[in-house]
């Protein structure tokens, strides 16, 4: 479980610190359409890294609304999740610490932001995008026959949000990768970030979670069938 800990520590952080990074030294926006591009690809880039790294240690999920479709679907202990979750928050916040140590603490520092200063929408925006992105996480983990190209599929699909997403929210589908970049900035003085954080832990989650109980009455269908 240690090696498990660590795995995820260091994923979430590479996350953050790469990904994040990305989109603050690039100034991601809809106006900087080159910045837009290359930040998606960068989310889904280190995704596909840590994935052929460390994926045969933890599994990769470097997000709590993945390891909550996990353990929801049947993959893992209500222990095992609890160790994850704390490991991806740390790792997080190791991340941004260090890319705030990089770039600056009063840079963006990739975080997110309500969708036009509306909670509602972003918590739709949120939680839709994460459906999608876990649910192509459990299909594609599911068949011994994907196993090859499992970091590949959850890479480009995690693009594919972040290129449709990013104008809205600036993409989160991930509560420890919108966490860590808001406490080093509230640490910073600026509390903005973290004061609208409640929306990117409950609409990841929640699609998370919907994402399992869709995909576990697919399985049970495509069963009885």
């Amino acid at each position: 479980m240690i090696k498990k800990f660590c795995a995820e520590f260091i994923g979430t952080g590479v996350l953050v610190l790469l990904a994040c990074g990305t989109a603050t030294v690039l100034n991601c926006s809809p106006e900087h359409p080159g910045a837009y591009i290359l930040t998606a690809l960068a989310f889904g880039l280190v995704i596909v890294a840590m994935a052929y790294s460390i994926g045969n240690v933890s599994g990769c999920h470097i997000n709590p609304a993945v390891s909550i479709g996990v353990l929801l679907s049947g993959g893992m202990t209500v222990s095992e999740f609890f160790v994850y979750i704390i490991a991806q928050f740390l790792g997080a916040s190791a991340g941004a610490a260090v890319l705030g140590l990089m770039v600056g603490f009063n840079t963006s520092l990739g975080c997110n932001a309500w969708y036009h200063g509306s909670w509602k929408r972003s918590l739709l925006i949120e939680a839709i995008l994460t459906f999608v992105f876990v649910l192509a996480i459990l299909g594609v983990t599911s068949k011994k026959k994907f196993e090859n190209i499992v970091g590949m599929v959850i890479g480009m699909t995690l693009t594919l949000v972040h290129i449709f997403g990013i104008y809205f929210t600036g993409t989160s589908v991930n509560p420890a990768r919108s966490f860590g970049p808001a406490l080093m900035k509230a640490f910073a003085g600026d509390a903005t970030a973290l004061s609208q954080y409640w929306v990117f832990l409950v609409a990841p989650l929640v699609g998370g979670a919907l994402a399992a109980l869709v995909f576990r009455f697919l399985i049970k269908s495509k069963e009885a069938e």
